[in-house]
């Protein structure tokens, strides 16, 4: 199998989420239909997922991983707390997927594809930031633990063990949850960023008995501790580079235009409303992703007919597909 990319010079970054994610997963189905290929794929979290099936170039696990996986009973709940698989049941939402049949991954494309990936995540215990891409990644399961890894919210997941070290949720360690960096890291200087917050999202910082309860879980963990009190700070500052990079014409941020659901939803309905909000946006600012990457507002691959007159409006756009 031959595959190419079509993008050059710029990066995709898929910012994490949890189920939040879901409306981004609708934009990266956007970017799939209509055949356009990123050289270059990142994020963490929710993110991770979202790099390695697009990057699979699967269209139905983009879509299914984010809407119709919270209605299965073993994907997570009170009861899987209760049971301890987690209040999102790892075992079952990365391994277990594939081994039983339930959303198989589309390996073969993943490794014929010539897009690099990196995924990030948290080592507990040494507080050290570890990214991973391809070459980390020798096997399909190798992958999906790696994915798993950088998805582990603490308290709400069962960690996992990758290379000898416990492995929390990529959004603890540099960036703060921000993944572009790891883009920057492997030399691109372009960007098109899918965030899961709207315009002028900050962090708060912990304070009063969030605080404490903070401080109280992780008081054996003091990496994991000094994560959780920095993160607002180092989330925000990060933002702040974004956005001025966005401002120089480096950056193409693509935020939300409404956010039905947070990151532990389990509502289906709820997030495939969600999951078509992302993917009805991105289809309205397609014009806009084109002449960002291509130059122009009709250039690139399309697998929709081009406009034959200027697009007036959203509704026009819509009307093409």
């Amino acid at each position: 199998m031959e595959l190419a990319t079509n993008v050059n010079g710029c990066a995709l970054v898929f910012e994490g989420g949890g189920y939040r994610a879901g409306y981004t997963a609708g934009m990266a189905n956007v970017l799939l239909e209509e055949g356009i290929y990123f050289p270059f794929v990142c994020g963490l979290s929710a993110g991770a997922s979202n790099t390695v099936d697009y990057v699979s170039r699967d269209q139905w696990r983009t879509k299914w991983a984010f809407t119709a996986l919270a209605g299965m009973r073993d994907a997570g709940g009170k009861l899987s707390f209760l049971e301890g698989h987690g209040y999102i049941n790892g075992d079952y939402c990365y391994r277990g997927l594939i081994e039983e049949g339930v959303a198989p991954f589309c390996w073969e494309t993943f490794e014929a594809n010539p897009a690099d990936i990196r995924i990030q995540s948290f080592e507990r215990d040494t507080g050290r930031t570890v990214t991973w891409g391809k070459k980390d990644c020798p096997d399909i399961y190798a992958l999906i633990d790696r994915v798993r890894a950088s998805s582990t919210i603490p308290w709400l997941m069962n960690p996992i063990e990758v290379d000898g070290q416990v492995m929390l949720d990529g959004g603890l360690g540099k960036g703060a949850g921000l993944p572009l960096w790891m883009a920057e890291d492997a030399g691109y200087e372009k960007f098109l960023f899918l965030a899961t917050r709207p315009a002028g999202y900050r962090k708060q910082r912990f304070s009063g008995a969030a605080l404490q309860v903070i401080k109280r879980l992780t008081s054996q963990f003091p990496y994991l501790q000094e994560a959780f009190l920095t993160r607002a700070d180092r989330y925000n500052a990060e933002m702040e580079r974004i956005d001025r990079l966005a401002a120089e014409g480096r950056c193409l941020i693509v935020r939300p235009d409404a956010m039905l659901v947070e990151s532990t939803t389990f509502d289906v309905a709820l997030l495939e409303q969600s999951y078509e909000l992302g993917h009805a946006q991105a289809l309205r600012e397609l014009p806009r992703w084109r002449e960002f990457l291509y130059g122009s507002s009709t250039a690139g691959p399309r697998t929709r007919p081009a406009p034959t007159r200027p697009v007036s409006g959203d509704a026009d756009y819509l009307q093409l597909g």
